[in-house]
């Protein structure tokens, strides 16, 4: 047994900070008395920091970390450091819970009346060491800015009290080196710049700051407009010189940017964000150097190259639908988009009028792909939703009509490539509309009218799906519908348009491709938090349509992994983490007045054998989010008293029974989460929990949404191959009605056609599969494939360090026989923007990777160091190059200035130069900056890198 392990025992078990301290203290005295002090009392603060994780805003958690500094076991000073350090992780960003800590420490630190250093700060504590606490610091503060508001929690306040605190401690700087000033001035310049700071913290901070600046002299005076004054030298020569001129028939990076598209298509970046899509095609284009007309056959091609390999040899998948209808549907909307912006920014002299005109010719050459797109329709399908895969028409008729529609070729162009178009394609939905005088908006907003029938609704969106041409007309209408709903608070119609997103996979997928979902879920979010039952004539009817918005809202999440994203509606920031812990607070002891106020009324209501059922004044004294929380409650007290033969058991069901009804199934999410989790708590021994969570799953009530978020959890919990601990606590209850729910909801066989088929849950390396997705992208790039790679899987799978030392290790290794794919793969790992879950990897990589792979080259023979000096030169130039003109693609086409890599390019790059600098006795260091100096076009982009030449 570890801290860790015993912390984690007596937490679950309810045992008081007290008797846990006291634990902690035998154990130590008799496993530990060989450590050091230092790493006990690091290890015990992790020990009750890891734990936050699932237990936000925990006060108990608080309690024991309150005793342990009270009783000496902990020290302050490590505790600060350990906490900072944690609240880096994003598993820690939650309001209570960073502010909870932040109040421990303040709150001690004012009890012991002495001044920060002896405090917080040992006496005597390195510069270096104080500085790298105070960075922490300052990102926790940034953090706290980008938290959503918490009315019961000031983590910003809590948050700059300690900053200015641990700031005051900063004495003497004059011994830390030029580039550790640069990177910490950096940091708060860019805190000082991107946040509205109290007026408090902005003034300690500015002198901090001011300090730096006097340590750095000139150096500190490079800012971002002298970089961005030489990016136009770019756009007239070559964006990157290191390997020589560009290639003109790459489709790795294009290919691997598309499926970065389709991959994060409902976030941020994705197929559905238009405006954020452009700026990325703006910033390709200019570092690709290449003509217009070469970017558009090398895009176009690519995405072609794509749809042909997700075509199985059996037919289309839905794999191949998805990309038929970005390829049909959305690829010419984005790059009709891209083409404005580009014009308006005159990127390059060639006539932009005539650039798709000359790629076409170099498009259509390419029989090889448009001929196995065209048969595929022809042959049989290969998975399950086959009835749901596009059975399309000829591919050069479709896309040809979509570069009509959308203005980008012209009449004449299309005559001369298919002079028999005008007369031999007809989209299908389109011609149904001009059949009806309509055009394709408004036939969508005829047929999806709320008198429509389901099946009627249902044969529409099999219609649409199949017709790509359609897709931007039919998401145009179906986003108007939901916002618009949302806007005038009309539940009914946001409730139809719910169900029909919840319900068929294909209309959510034609949506996301081309509006941003998480837009969508923002606004369903503000329309559950802000409605109110009080004010409808039948509230019964009203919640029934609320519990559909909610059902999209958890399903959306779920599918998308959007479960960490920060929704927003211009400044309002909402948070779905409600969701996602309800099940979680059970305890009728832990819940909140309000909370505590609607348990009584609906247990009475429910579980009372004297109720005369819901009425319609507790439905409109209810909010939403309150009977998420409290649902959970209900059932694990009606359950407690059963097992307790204080309630009839034909009672606790004819309660569950409500919840099997439109009126409030749309909160079982969060009851089976609490009833899984309940039920490994007993050690499987819990009859009466296993048979309402069989009750819940199969039945037919249940609504598919619930069962879909459920069922993974469900199968891990009961596998297939039980341990003999879980078959004990079970005895002879079945499972096999249980598993087989989980099985259907997920699309799975049943159990007997798929038991050879099981696999191995023990000795999972996670690791080893981003390195194995990184390996699969690097094999395709090298064969001249289209290359995909989900680096926010892999990040799932891998921390972020291990995963850049791992694929860099690789790549060195291709790089020895060819640069230009792994350089490709490589910029496109450290520049891509991606979701905020994800960590930004570029900085990562310049200041934490870097320079472990620039120190282990000086040990390579001669031959081998310069093969690895020019490559490291080569990812270095390209990946700061492409990041500058993202950088600045945000700026002119989005009108945003904001780091979406992380850091401004222009501090990291500060920063490098500083690094390299300082470590020019390794001649691989010195090699590196002698060659950056060298290149031209990179050091009019990044003056910083001849400062000293």
């Amino acid at each position: 047994m570890s801290l860790s392990e015993l912390t984690r025992n007596a937490f679950q078990s309810g045992i008081t900070a007290r008797k846990w301290i006291g634990l902690c203290k035998l154990f130590i005295s008799k496993n530990l008395t060989h450590s050091g002090a230092h790493s006990i009392e690091t290890d015990i603060s992790n020990s009750v920091l890891v734990l936050f994780r699932d237990y936000p805003g925990d006060p108990a958690l608080q309690a024991y970390l309150r005793q342990a500094i009270q009783d000496g076991v902990l020290s302050l000073p490590i505790f600060l450091t350990t906490f900072l350090a944690a609240a880096q992780s994003p598993e820690l960003h939650n309001p209570a819970t960073l502010d909870m800590l932040c109040r421990v420490i303040l709150d001690h630190h004012y009890a012991t009346g002495m001044s920060a250093i002896g405090s917080l700060v040992p006496y005597g504590e390195p510069t270096n060491r104080l500085l790298n606490t105070i960075q922490n610091a300052m990102r926790l503060l940034g953090t706290a800015y980008n938290l959503p508001i918490s009315h019961f929690h000031q983590l910003t306040t809590s948050a700059s009290e300690l900053l200015i605190l641990l700031l005051s401690c900063v004495t003497d700087m004059s011994q830390i080196t030029t580039a550790q000033a640069m990177a910490h001035f950096a940091d708060a310049t860019e805190l000082l710049q991107n946040v509205r700071l109290s007026a408090g913290v902005r003034q300690v901070l500015e002198a901090f700051a001011f300090s730096l600046s006097l340590l750095l002299g000139d150096d500190a005076k490079i800012a971002r407009e002298a970089q961005i004054m030489h990016t136009s030298q770019l756009t007239s020569g070559k964006g990157d010189t290191v390997l020589g001129s560009s290639s003109e028939t790459d489709i790795v990076t294009c290919s691997l940017v598309l499926n970065h598209l389709i991959f994060n298509r409902a976030s941020d970046f994705g197929s559905g964000d238009g405006p954020h899509v452009v700026a990325v095609l703006v910033a390709l284009l200019r570092w690709s150097s290449w003509t217009p007309a070469t970017f558009y056959s090398q895009l176009i091609i690519s995405a072609l190259t794509c749809l042909a390999q997700s075509i199985s040899p059996a037919g289309p998948t839905r794999a191949s639908s998805i990309w038929r209808a970005f390829t049909v549907g959305r690829l010419p909307h984005l790059l009709a988009l891209f083409q404005e912006t580009a014009q308006s920014e005159g990127i390059a002299e060639a006539d932009w009028h005539t650039a798709l005109q000359f790629a076409l010719p170099t498009i259509f050459r390419r029989t090889d792909l448009l001929e196995k797109v065209d048969s595929a329709g022809q042959a049989g399908v290969s998975d399950a939703a086959s009835e749901k895969s596009v059975m399309p028409q000829n591919f050069t008729s479709e896309f040809l009509y979509q570069l009509l529609h959308v203005g980008l070729v012209e009449q004449a162009i299309v005559t001369t490539i298919n002079p028999n178009l005008p007369n031999d394609f007809h989209p299908r939905v389109a011609s149904e509309a001009h059949e009806a005088s309509l055009d394709l908006p408004g036939y969508f907003e005829v047929k999806l009218s709320p008198d429509a029938s389901p099946e009627d609704i249902e044969v529409l969106l099999y219609r649409a799906w199949r017709d790509p041409c359609c897709h931007a007309a039919f998401s145009e209408v179906v986003a108007k519908r939901f916002t618009s709903s949302t806007n005038n608070v009309d539940t009914e119609t946001l409730s139809l348009v719910c169900k029909m997103l919840c319900k068929h996979e294909m209309a959510l997928d034609m949506l996301s491709l081309h509006a941003k979902i998480t837009d969508l879920v923002a606004h369903a979010l503000a329309f559950v938090e802000d409605y109110d039952c009080e004010t409808v004539g039948d509230p019964q009817t009203a919640v029934t349509h609320l519990g559909d918005v909610v059902l999209f809202i958890e399903a959306t999440i779920a599918r998308f992994n959007l479960a960490r994203y920060t929704f927003t509606i211009g400044e309002r920031k909402l948070n779905a983490e409600f969701l996602r812990t309800a099940g979680l607070r059970h305890r009728v002891e832990e819940l909140k007045e309000e909370d505590q106020s609607a348990f009584n009324s609906w247990n009475k209501a429910l579980f009372d054998p004297s109720s005369e059922g819901i009425e319609d004044t507790i439905l409109r004294a209810t909010r939403p989010k309150v009977l998420l929380r409290i649902a959970p409650a209900l059932f694990s007290y009606a359950m407690s008293q059963c097992i307790e033969r204080k309630m009839d058991k034909e009672v606790l069901n004819n309660g569950i029974s409500y919840f099997l009804g439109p009126l409030l199934n749309w909160t079982l999410a969060g009851v089976i989460r609490f009833l899984l989790a309940e039920i490994q708590r007993r050690g499987y021994n819990a009859p009466v929990h296993l048979e309402v969570l069989k009750t819940l799953l199969t039945s037919s009530s249940c609504p598919p949404a619930v069962l879909a978020l459920s069922a993974a959890n469900t199968l891990r919990t009961f596998p297939d191959r039980k341990p003999s601990h879980i078959q004990s606590g079970l005895g002879t209850f079945d499972l096999k009605p249980i598993r087989q729910a989980a099985r259907q909801a997920l699309g799975l066989p049943e159990e007997e056609q798929q038991e050879q088929l099981v696999m191995p849950t023990s000795n999972i390396n996670w690791s080893e599969q981003a390195h194995q997705l990184f390996t699969n992208a690097l094999t395709a790039a090298r064969g001249g494939r289209a290359a995909a790679l989900d680096v926010d899987r892999c990040l799932l799978l891998s921390p972020p360090t291990k995963f850049l030392t791992t694929i860099f290790a690789e790549l060195s290794l291709a790089a020895t026989v060819d640069m230009e794919v792994p350089r490709r793969l490589a910029t496109f790992v450290l520049t891509m923007p991606r979701t905020p879950r994800s960590p930004p990897l570029l900085p990562i990589f310049l200041h934490l990777v870097l320079p472990s792979l620039v120190a282990s080259a000086d040990a390579l023979p001669p031959a081998d160091q310069t093969i690895r000096v020019e490559f490291l030169v080569a990812v270095i130039s390209s990946s700061l190059t492409s990041a500058l003109h993202l950088e600045w693609a945000m700026l002119t086409t989005c009108g945003e200035e904001r780091n979406v890599l992380g850091q401004s390019v222009t501090s990291m790059a500060r920063r490098l130069a500083g690094d390299l600098r300082r470590r020019g006795s390794g001649t691989s260091a010195g090699m590196i900056m002698q060659r950056l100096t060298a290149i031209q076009p990179f050091v009019a982009n990044f003056p910083t890198f001849a400062a000293e030449v």
